[in-house]
C-alpha cells in the first residue's frame, strides 16, 4: 500500500530569511508543494483519467517572483482576506484601521499581510497521511489589528489524493480573522478555465459596487449569470450582459453557501473539458469568492513561461464574507482570547476514483 510522505528543500532566502519548498506526496499520483514564503501552495500536480499529470494551480518561477508584488499566486492571505471597506472596523467600541490597498480599501489584510511572510513549518505523519504545519506569529498592531495572533495552517494529503488545509488561530486580545488561500486553478494544466464548468452550492450571493465592497444585501441567484446551481460554462456565464459582470471584468463575488454551520459540506465543483479532472471544494465556512482572474494579463509567468492570462484560471477562497466586521447581520469573525479561530477546506479529485 503506498505511503504518503513529507519532505522539504531550500527555496531561497528573502531579507535574510531562508525559505523552504515543502513536497506532500500522497504516493498515488497526487502531489501538493508548498512554499514557507506565504504558506502558498506552488503547485498541486494531479493526475488526469488516462493518468497524465499535471499542476492544476498557476505558480510563479522562483522565490523572488513571490517576495515581489504579486496577484496573491497560491497564498495564504490574512488577518483579514477579502475587503475591509476604507479599511476601517470598530470592535468593542474602538475604531482600527487597516492600511488600504485595493481602491482605497483594504484587501486581503493590509499590504504587508500573510502573504508576505516566512512562515515557520514542521512536518507531520498520521495514519494514511502526510502534513506540514506552517505557524506565524503576528504581532499586537500587525497591519492596524488589535491583538497579538498566533495562526497555523496545516495542509495535508492522504491516499485518495485530497489535500486538506486546517486553519486554526488564538489570540491575547479581541480580534477579527478570516484565513482563505488564494491559489489559481486550472485543470487542463496549460488552457484557461472558460470551457470549464463550475458549480457552487448557493442559492444568493452578495452583489457589490465599484470597488468590489458588497452592498449589504444577499441577492437570489435564480435568473442571474450567478446561478451555478447547476454545472454552468465559466465563458457562457461570464459573456452574459450583467451590470455585476461588466463592473468587476468577470466574477469577483462571495456566495452565500448553503447550511452555514453545518459542518464540513461541498462548496463547488470545478470539471476541465472532457471531464479529465475534477476538482471539488468542501469547506466549513460560509462563503465561497469566485474570482476569474480579471486583471491577469499575462505580465506574469510561470517556470516554464507560460502567462497567466485575464481568464486563464479561477480562484475559489473559502471565507467568511467580505467586509463582516462592519456587517453584524453577518457571521461573525470576532475571535476573542480563550477561543480558537478553526476552519477547514478540503480540495478533492473524484475523477480519480472513477
Amino acid at each position: 500500500m503506498p505511503r504518503p510522505t513529507v519532505h522539504s528543500t531550500p527555496f531561497g532566502s528573502v531579507h535574510g530569511t531562508q525559505t523552504r519548498l515543502w513536497t506532500l506526496d500522497s504516493g498515488t499520483g497526487v502531489r501538493a508543494e508548498v512554499l514557507t514564503y506565504g504558506a502558498s501552495l506552488h503547485r498541486l500536480t494531479v493526475p488526469d483519467t488516462e493518468g497524465t499529470p499535471a499542476s492544476v494551480v498557476r505558480s510563479l518561477p522562483a522565490l523572488d517572483d513571490y517576495a515581489a508584488k504579486h496577484p496573491y499566486f497560491g497564498a495564504v492571505v490574512g488577518r483579514y482576506a477579502n475587503r475591509i471597506a476604507h479599511g476601517r472596523f470598530t470592535l468593542d467600541g474602538a475604531e482600527h484601521h487597516v492600511p488600504a490597498n485595493d481602491r482605497g480599501h483594504a484587501l486581503h489584510g493590509g499590504p504587508d499581510g500573510f502573504h508576505t511572510k516566512v512562515w515557520d513549518a514542521e512536518p507531520d505523519h498520521g495514519d494514511g497521511t502526510a502534513s506540514v504545519r506552517l505557524s506565524l506569529h503576528s504581532p499586537d498592531g500587525d497591519m492596524g489589528f488589535p491583538g497579538a495572533l498566533d495562526s497555523t495552517v496545516t495542509y495535508t494529503i492522504d491516499t485518495d489524493g485530497t489535500l486538506a488545509v486546517d486553519y486554526a488561530s488564538v489570540t491575547d486580545r479581541a480580534t477579527v480573522v478570516n484565513l482563505t488561500n488564494h491559489a489559481y486553478f486550472e485543470l487542463t494544466g496549460g488552457g484557461d478555465v472558460l470551457g470549464h464548468l463550475l458549480e457552487v452550492d448557493a442559492d444568493a450571493y452578495l452583489p457589490v459596487d465599484d470597488d468590489g465592497i458588497p452592498l449589504g444585501r444577499q441577492d437570489p441567484v435564480g435568473g442571474t449569470p450567478f446561478d451555478l446551481t447547476e454545472p454552468r460554462v465559466i465563458g457562457e456565464r461570464l459573456g452574459t450582459d450583467d451590470g455585476q459582470l461588466r463592473a468587476a471584468g468577470g466574477f469577483d463575488h462571495c456566495w452565500v453557501l448553503r447550511d452555514a454551520g453545518a459542518g464540513l459540506r461541498r462548496a463547488a465543483r470545478l470539471t476541465a473539458p472532457g471531464a479529465a479532472r475534477v476538482l471539488e471544494v468542501w469547506t466549513t465556512e460560509p462563503g465561497i469568492q469566485v474570482y476569474t482572474a480579471n486583471q491577469l494579463d499575462g505580465s506574469y509567468t510561470d517556470g516554464a513561461g507560460r502567462r497567466h492570462d485575464r481568464h486563464g484560471s479561477v480562484c475559489l477562497e473559502t471565507q467568511h464574507l467580505p467586509d463582516s466586521p462592519n456587517r453584524p447581520e453577518w457571521p461573525s469573525t470576532v475571535l476573542r482570547p480563550g477561543g480558537t479561530g478553526r476552519s477547514r477546506t478540503e480540495l478533492r479529485f473524484p475523477h480519480l476514483s472513477g
